[in-house]
């Protein structure tokens, strides 16, 4: 089924103004044509876009790649066969509440489900936002800690969610605080979009309370265009190093944003510029209504292995699939997967091999 992306383009002077977080406020700040008909899209996946996201929209381009990433459609309410609510497995590996353990040395922590904009691709866009999973309780983050306290063998906490940063200072740092308590975690990485979509965000209060003594933190910096290099965004991962915090990247490969060499390239380039170590670039996951942002393995490796010869080996991502069912992450840019035409068998890093169908007549 062929899915036409159309809409409208935002004018000037709607980057002026605050969060859109509704219809009505898409369709006023001209992201969307009035009657959209996007209630239903809005019913079941969050809406979140910035002042920061909304000011990088380009008004001239009907196909903004920016747009594309937070500017919902209806072509999200087509579910393929082979998508799944829990696509990565997150709740087969939750022992209690916000703790998802898969590998043995490291865990997520999952504090919060909500985020200061909301991708449409999201692979936990079942989870996340105002009606999704919510904060945990003191109760469930006194059970987590616990958890993490109990098992030594953990050495790597990631706090993820929905987007940590979107905590205060305040409970950022009564976090950290608790685990420089556990002496067998040595490493805290932070997975967040908040550097590039509200980087004002990331001030010197911020930037203190995520470190610890006795702890290394890292912070993953989620960005799929270099648009989103904005000065604003330069400043704050200028501040986090300047701060004594480690930074990775990592970026999802996305049909009409980032699918072609030069925009990955540039990408790329940007988190080197930046003093940013790129880490992962996500082949998308079954997330339900992303088939308009999926690109074939095929195309992902072709992509991949144009840019070995074009770039600095400095700026080399890994190509990663996570497997469904929560097999883990496995490097597809290499001999971890074999197949063609959408059918394949991947190998999990325990050596396991698990059919991995991309599906076929993925809307365009």
């Amino acid at each position: 089924m062929s899915v036409v992306m159309k809409r409208h383009v935002v004018s000037p002077q709607s980057t002026a103004r605050g969060a859109v977080k509704t219809v009505t406020e898409l369709e006023a700040s001209g992201l969307v044509p009035e009657k959209s008909g996007l209630a239903a899209v809005a019913e079941k996946y969050a809406i979140g876009i910035t002042p920061d996201i909304l000011a990088l929209i380009d008004p001239s381009d009907a196909d903004d790649p920016i747009a594309r990433q937070f500017v919902p459609t209806a072509a999200e309410l087509i579910t393929t066969p082979e998508e799944r609510a829990d696509p990565i497995g997150d709740l087969a590996h939750a022992p209690v509440e916000g703790i998802v353990h898969r590998y043995p040395d490291r865990v997520l922590l999952k504090a919060v489900h909500v985020c200061p904009v909301y991708c449409r691709f999201c692979f936990r866009r079942e989870m996340v936002g105002p009606q999704g999973l919510g904060t945990l309780t003191p109760t469930q983050l006194d059970a987590a800690i616990g958890y993490i306290a109990e098992h030594s063998e953990i050495w790597e906490v990631i706090l993820t969610g929905g987007d940590p940063l979107v905590l205060s200072p305040r409970r950022l740092r009564d976090l950290m605080e608790r685990l420089a308590g556990i002496e067998h975690v040595r490493i805290v990485r932070f997975h967040t979009r908040v550097p590039v979509v509200e980087p004002e965000r990331i001030d010197d209060a911020m930037v203190s309370a995520l470190t610890a003594s006795g702890k290394t933190t890292y912070v993953a910096v989620h960005a799929n265009h270099p648009r989103e290099f904005t000065p604003s965004a330069r400043l704050a991962f200028r501040r986090l190093f300047e701060g004594g915090v480690a930074l990775l990247s990592q970026s999802v490969l996305l049909k009409g944003v980032n699918d072609d060499v030069e925009t990955l390239a540039a990408l790329m380039r940007g988190f080197v510029e930046n003093r940013i170590k790129p880490y992962y670039l996500h082949h998308p996951d079954l997330a339900p209504g992303t088939g308009h942002f999926r690109v074939t393995i095929e195309q992902g490796q072709a992509l991949v292995t144009a840019l070995r010869g074009r770039i600095s080996g400095l700026c080399q991502p890994t190509y990663v699939l996570d497997i469904p069912g929560g097999h883990g992450k496995a490097d597809i840019g290499a001999a971890s997967i074999v197949g063609q035409d959408g059918c394949f068998t991947v190998r999990d890093w325990q050596g396991g091999e698990h059919e991995y169908r991309s599906g076929n007549g993925i809307p365009t």
